[in-house]
């Protein structure tokens, strides 16, 4: 009996070592907004007020343009990783990026409703709060999702789409990254709210470039101590419970828009079979394929993308 009771011991005793010591080693709490915007929100970052956040914005360009751009990052990303296309951009364009609600520096909306119908509506808002009644929008990823749906809420709003690795059919990745695993799973996404490796964070991002040798350490930087803004890492996990990817499909026909879809042939989170079915579904869709890049092209090569964006434009 003595010998069973100490195997018992020693085996509810040493995982929770285990479990301690990892919790330890990785032990990264909430940062305040005030902490990271120093170095995240310099000039041109300013901040505006809109349903009840502290909406993180940069406004760039003449703003004699009438119809401004406006560019939609994805999950868990911000406005910096339209830094490239905005600097080429805004030499002659407004060029309009913020972060999105439970993103970036923004963080969580007060209601802690983060469906896509929510996002529209803060589209709209935020739009409304910078006095665009008409705009050219973009979007990657989630952000791509929630343009295509803003443009279809509210067509006399968007004079043209731009959709790049956009979110909309049924999700079917061929490799995930190890923070959108973690996020997803009930229990343990509660525990990536106090504790997170910086290399999950490098994981993921190696996981979503397609050339992992861009993923500079400032690039990890950014993304980590973003993801550690108050509220974001709880924001996400909501999220991916109440907006689930695929929800609308059959709703992308219905788009009547000039539309530009760009896609990483590389990208394996959202796989270049998607950027067909948006170009069959979208009637009078171009689509480009940039071969070597991954999943946020804008971000792993802005200057050989931005060029199809201004020829589109033009």
């Amino acid at each position: 009996m003595i010998v069973i009771a100490i195997i018992f011991a020693v085996a509810v005793f040493v995982p929770g070592l285990v479990l301690a010591a990892f919790v330890a080693a990785t032990w990264a709490p909430d940062r305040p907004l005030s902490e990271l915007k120093a170095r995240w929100a310099p000039p041109p970052s300013t901040f505006v007020d809109v349903q009840g956040m502290n909406v993180h914005l940069r406004d760039e360009g003449p703003r004699s343009d009438a119809v401004p751009i406006v560019l939609l990052h994805g999950t868990s990303s911000s406005l910096h990783t339209w830094d490239g296309w905005a600097q080429e951009l805004k030499a002659k364009r407004r060029v309009i990026r913020f972060d999105l609600p439970g993103i970036g520096l923004t963080g969580p909306p007060p209601d802690a409703d983060y469906r896509i119908e929510r996002y529209v509506r803060f589209i709209a808002a935020m739009l409304d709060e910078l006095g665009v009644p008409r705009c050219v929008l973009a979007g990657n990823s989630f952000g791509g999702q929630v343009a295509w749906e803003t443009a279809l809420a509210h067509p006399e709003r968007v004079e043209k789409l731009i959709l790049v690795d956009a979110a909309g059919y049924p999700f079917q990745p061929v490799s995930l990254p190890i923070g959108f695993r973690i996020a997803r799973i009930p229990g343990l996404n509660r525990l990536m709210e106090f504790t997170l490796p910086r290399r999950v964070i490098e994981s993921s991002l190696r996981n979503v470039y397609a050339d992992p040798g861009k993923v500079t350490p400032e690039l990890v930087d950014r993304y980590f101590e973003l993801t550690l803004r108050e509220g974001n890492r709880r924001a996400l996990a909501h999220r991916f419970a109440q907006a689930p990817a695929g929800i609308h499909p059959d709703r992308i026909a219905a788009l009547r828009l000039p539309t530009l879809i760009l896609w990483g042939g590389r990208d394996r989170l959202i796989p270049p079979g998607d950027a067909q079915r948006f170009h069959r579904d979208i009637a009078g869709s171009r689509l480009i394929v940039f071969e070597r890049l991954g999943h946020v092209p804008q971000e792993e090569d802005p200057a050989t993308t931005v060029v199809a964006v201004k020829q589109f434009l033009s």
